[in-house]
């Protein structure tokens, strides 16, 4: 799963003994090397299915990490991209990686349940990070995003379909959820990083109640599942053009 140049197992351990914030300050410098940063293949996909969407001013990307989503901004936004992200190691690597020859790329250190920005976005995009927030956060964090995007913005991020019980995969999700609660259990501060604590119907639900208007679009690089559904989706939400809320069409 690690490339050489990742993580070694104390690494991780120290990791995942630390809060978030310091977790992955100290993960910072090898995440690009590890599974947890966002596959190419699917920062390429968003990237295709935003093109049409636009044109976008001023995009955002939300715990951008070390950046990685902020890429996808930079071609589909013409004026400026802002990464905001609460680990400041995240953003140290993000900065010296940051894309150029495009808009203007700015990094920002702040918590995504409380934004420091106004109403400034077109675009807000987010990659693999809702594991880091309980359901119970859920309204906030949307509220926040709806609040920073300009009447008309949009928020997108990617889903994958969960893999089935009699995959292997399931099991290994289902096992990682079980410890990381063991631990949080057992160990303070916590480390809030679970793969199944949210359900698509859930997310799609708190955005339709924080104001956005919500269109579900398959990824169809990622092909189908034998059941017709699509692998990997792209969640379209919408704030309307007026402080007034969404008119679902």
């Amino acid at each position: 799963m690690f490339s050489p140049e990742g993580p070694s197992l104390r690494e991780l351990a120290v990791q995942a003994l630390s809060s978030v914030e310091r977790g992955y300050d100290l993960l910072a410098p090898k995440f690009d090397h590890t599974p947890f940063r966002t596959p190419d293949s699917i920062l390429e996909a968003v990237a295709k299915a935003l093109t049409p969407l636009g044109p976008f001013a001023d995009g955002l990307d939300l715990c951008c990490g070390t950046g990685a989503g902020t890429e996808v901004l930079a071609q589909v936004c013409r004026h400026r991209v802002t990464g905001v992200d609460f680990s400041a190691g995240m953003l140290e690597v993000a900065r010296r990686q940051a894309p150029s020859g495009g808009p203007d790329v700015a990094y920002v250190r702040g918590d995504a349940r409380a934004l420091p920005f106004g109403s400034a976005f077109d675009l807000v995009v987010s990659f693999g990070a809702f594991g880091h927030f309980l359901p119970r956060e859920l309204p906030g964090l949307f509220g926040q995003v709806y609040a920073v995007l300009r009447p008309g913005g949009t928020f997108a991020f990617p889903v994958l379909a969960p893999p089935r019980p009699t995959s292997p995969g399931f099991w290994l999700l289902l096992g990682f959820d079980a410890v990381m609660r063991v631990r949080n259990a057992l160990w303070r501060p916590p480390f809030v990083m679970y793969y199944r604590a949210l359900r698509l119907g859930s997310v799609l639900g708190e955005l339709e109640r924080a104001g956005f208007s919500v269109d579900l679009r398959p990824l169809p690089e990622f092909g189908r599942r034998d059941d017709g559904s699509p692998r990997a989706r792209l969640v379209v939400a919408r704030r309307g053009q007026s402080d007034a809320g969404i008119v679902n069409s």
